[in-house]
């Protein structure tokens, strides 16, 4: 640990941290210091809802290639997990990775039955060195000097929540399973498909499952000699995505092109190390902010807001309705195909971050995942707007998912209180006036004010409080000089020519506060 220590110590005097930490030179240290801080940077940039629009920006430049362990490593790993030689399951594995990441690295390989699958195996000791530097994070952060980003973030928090998100991306037991509920979910859907799991190979640190060739879904060049339709593909690609969102509340966290690839007319959906879940209240509060920016109602939104936000304080709901206000106020007027919704998630990302609001993780996760799928619309086919999709899927999904009898019954019972309360409302006006005319009645209110509206509220009762003292030192003073008290200065009493220079120096004050307090 000692010799890790030292060498995170050099990179960070390399980059001068103790002079200021920048988006650039965050990103610079962590690709320096190797696999897996890049894995961390990757981790902390789906944080929008805290971190800084420029470091989230600069974060998801990390490269995920690194240099592929020996494979000799990769046999170790193997053996350890299967408590056999390779050879005995499977009949070729080649040496060369087709990629490696931080946490694990791919090779293709043939199954004694002659299948050809891919075998995802985990780098060796990852765990206890990721335990390891996280610990030491967490140390080095007492140590960063006071600059924005630390009064901004928690680093302690965001570090927890990392390395529980890298727990989950290390053990592949997990992925299989989500690779199982994902095949659930999308079983009826003809253009959508996930590769086959040999769950029977596949332990905690080895992934054993179909191999895919076809095309990843930016190589246009071949996609079209190929006979496929790009726009199609990109409606196929979103409404998909939407319904993973919407209707199953499980949907890819990482959908960059390298995880979406186009075999035999379908969508290949690959690696579900880094999945988002929405619960049934999440699903259906989108649907509310979905509905208030249709309908420009900015209090749906505000409750929208309310009810899935963690506020780090006391909510300032005056000004977060007038952000959201703001917001709407710039892409309400705009048709909906206009509407980029990278742009508008990375600036609602920021009211959340002004209003001190964090977001549960599988909004922070559908933000990161929303982009990446603006990011490939507008690179295959960008006249597709997602927004419109959505919109469409959404409607679909309100009038299949109706309950007429429900929401008759509801509204029976609405109705039913509304009447029943506006009987007993004349009766209520009546003891509230009873209350006043005795001299019983309390009104409660919460007043909001700018910093600048309170300032001046302050000065201004100080400048009162301060005239109120002079006078009082004046009239007092001039009242003591009518006396033959003693002792005097100059044939006057020296307690009233106290009680003057008393009344100049706050004067003297007040004049030199109020300048200072202009400038």
């Amino acid at each position: 640990m000692n010799s890790r220590l030292k060498e995170m110590t050099s990179v960070l005097k390399k980059y001068k941290i103790t002079q200021g930490l920048t988006p650039e030179k965050l990103r610079l240290i962590l690709q320096e210091l190797g696999p897996t801080y890049i894995k961390l940077g990757q981790i902390m940039s789906l944080h929008s809802d805290i971190l800084p629009k420029e470091y989230c920006e600069e974060l998801m430049k990390l490269c995920s290639d690194v240099e592929p362990m020996p494979f000799e490593q990769v046999e170790e790993v193997l053996y350890e997990s299967f408590g056999c030689k390779w050879n005995e399951i499977f009949s070729r594995i080649d040496k060369k990775p087709l990629g490696a990441a931080s946490i694990a690295q791919v090779h293709y390989a043939v199954l004694k039955n002659g299948d050809e699958v891919v075998v995802k195996v985990q780098r060796k000791g990852i765990h206890d060195i990721m335990s390891r530097d996280i610990t030491m994070l967490h140390k080095a952060v007492r140590l960063v000097p006071p600059v924005p980003i630390k009064g901004i973030v928690d680093f302690d928090m965001v570090l927890d929540e990392m390395w529980a998100v890298a727990q989950e991306e290390m053990n592949f037991l997990t992925e299989a399973s989500n690779m199982e509920e994902f095949a659930r979910n999308n079983k009826d859907i003809v253009f959508a498909a996930t590769p086959c799991l040999y769950r029977e190979y596949t332990t905690s640190c080895v992934l054993v499952m179909e191999y895919i060739d076809g095309y990843r879904i930016d190589d246009k060049e071949n996609l079209q000699k190929d006979g496929y339709d790009l726009n199609e593909i990109g409606s196929k690609l979103v409404d998909n995505y939407i319904k993973q969102v919407i209707e199953d509340g499980f949907f890819h966290a990482d959908p960059h092109p390298g995880n979406v690839h186009i075999r035999d007319g379908k969508i290949v959906w690959m690696d579900m190390g880094m999945m988002g879940r929405l619960s049934e209240r999440d699903k259906k509060e989108i649907g509310k902010a979905v509905t208030g920016i249709a309908l420009n109602d900015i209090g749906m939104i505000q409750d929208a807001v309310l009810a899935v936000g963690d506020f780090r304080g006391e909510p300032d709901t005056a000004r977060l309705y007038k952000d959201i206000r703001m917001l709407i106020d710039k892409y309400g007027n705009q048709e909906m195909g206009q509407i980029d919704v990278a742009v508008f998630m990375q600036e609602l990302m920021e009211i959340m971050k002004t209003n001190k609001i964090a977001l549960p993780h599988g909004f922070t996760m559908l933000a990161r995942g929303l982009t990446q799928m603006e990011g490939v619309l507008a690179d295959i086919a960008p006249s597709i707007n997602m927004v419109e999709i959505a919109a469409a899927r959404l409607k679909e999904q309100m009038w299949q998912n109706f309950d007429w009898k429900s929401e008759f019954k509801n509204t029976g019972k609405t109705l039913y209180k509304s009447a029943h309360r506006a009987i007993a409302l004349p009766q209520q006006l009546a003891r509230i006036i009873e209350e006043y005319e005795r001299g019983q009645t309390r009104i409660n209110l919460d007043m909001h004010s700018s910093d600048q509206l309170s300032g001046l509220l302050h000065r201004l009762v100080r400048n009162i409080v301060m005239g109120l003292w002079v006078m009082a030192l004046l009239i007092s003073s001039s009242i003591v000089c009518t006396t033959d008290m003693k002792p005097r200065i100059l044939g006057i009493p020296a307690l009233g020519v106290l009680g003057y220079l008393f009344a100049v120096i706050i004067v003297l004050y007040t004049i030199v506060k109020h300048f200072i307090s202009r400038k």
